[in-house]
C-alpha cells in the first residue's frame, strides 16, 4: 500500500448520503468522472486539478477510503456536457437532461450556496465547469 497521507484530499459532494453514494460508486468502479463549477476553485483559492495527480478520497466521516489518479481535465460550459461524461459519473444517469437536473439541484442547494458565499448562486447554460476523469488506483483498508 502506498503512503496516502501526503496526498491532497478529494471530497465528493458534502458529507452525508450523496457522498456515501458517490464514494461507493468510486469503490465499485462505476464512477470515473466528476464535475465541479469553476467558481468553486476561485472561492476556495485552489488550482485546477492536473492530469497525473493523485488524491485520497474520503468518506462522510473524513476517513481515507481510496486513492484516485486524474486522467483528464477539461473545462466546458454546462450546456456542452456530453452523455459519456454524464454516464461515467456513476449516478445512474442515462440522459444529459437527467444529469443536469441532478447537478442543478445540488448546485442550487443551501449547502452549495453557503460554500460559494452566494445565497442566490445559480447555474445556467454558460456556467463554466471543470470536468474530470479519474481512475481508481487503490482501495484503502
Amino acid at each position: 500500500m502506498a503512503d496516502s497521507s501526503s496526498l491532497p484530499v478529494a471530497e465528493f459532494a458534502f458529507p452525508g448520503p450523496l457522498r456515501d453514494q458517490l464514494v461507493a460508486a468510486i469503490l465499485a468502479g462505476t464512477k470515473t468522472s466528476t464535475t465541479s463549477t469553476l467558481v468553486e476553485y476561485a472561492v476556495e483559492n485552489e488550482p485546477l486539478p492536473e492530469v497525473g495527480a493523485r488524491q485520497v478520497v474520503v468518506d462522510s466521516a473524513g476517513e481515507p477510503v481510496a486513492v484516485i489518479e486524474i486522467t483528464e481535465v477539461r473545462q466546458a460550459r454546462l450546456a456542452d456536457v456530453d452523455l459519456h461524461h454524464a454516464v461515467d459519473e456513476g449516478e445512474g444517469y442515462t440522459t444529459v437532461a437527467q444529469w443536469r437536473r441532478g447537478h442543478e439541484e445540488f448546485w442550487h442547494s443551501a449547502e452549495m450556496r453557503q460554500a460559494v458565499g452566494d445565497p442566490a448562486f445559480t447555474v445556467g447554460d454558460d456556467t463554466m465547469l471543470v470536468l474530470e476523469r479519474f481512475r481508481l488506483v487503490e482501495v484503502l483498508a
